[in-house]
């Protein structure tokens, strides 16, 4: 089994930035894929940023130049800044990552609890 933990969400004034954090722990022999996403109040989970385990990045336009991730594979952990706030990035951000537990295993995906971005204008 594998745990997200992340942390660093928060209250900031438009324009301010934030940085995320999500560490993951557990049976874990390699990560693959690590990303970002988020949810607001009614409306679905959507991609805020991804990052492969050779560290390409993939952005949606939303927050392409604002935002962005990097990893530290010898942490095992994912990072988010987030610079340029704006309101409509209020909601709750998931971390998630591809895991493979075993060297002869599959890959697994796993998510974080979420934590509370709330940007105030």
């Amino acid at each position: 089994q594998v745990q997200l933990v992340e942390s660093g969400g928060g209250l900031v004034q438009a324009g301010g930035s934030l940085r995320l954090s999500c560490a993951a722990s557990g049976r874990i022999f390699s990560i693959n894929a690590m990303g970002w996403y988020r949810q607001a109040p009614g409306r679905q989970r959507d991609l805020v940023a991804a990052i492969t385990s050779g560290g390409n990045t993939n952005y949606p336009d939303s927050v392409k130049g604002r935002f962005t991730i990097s990893r530290d594979n010898t942490k095992n952990t994912v990072y988010l800044q987030m610079n340029s706030l704006k309101p409509e990035d209020t909601a709750v951000y998931y971390c998630n990552a591809v895991v493979q537990e075993t060297s002869w295993g599959i890959n697994y995906n796993y998510w974080g609890q979420g934590t509370q971005v709330t940007v105030s204008s």
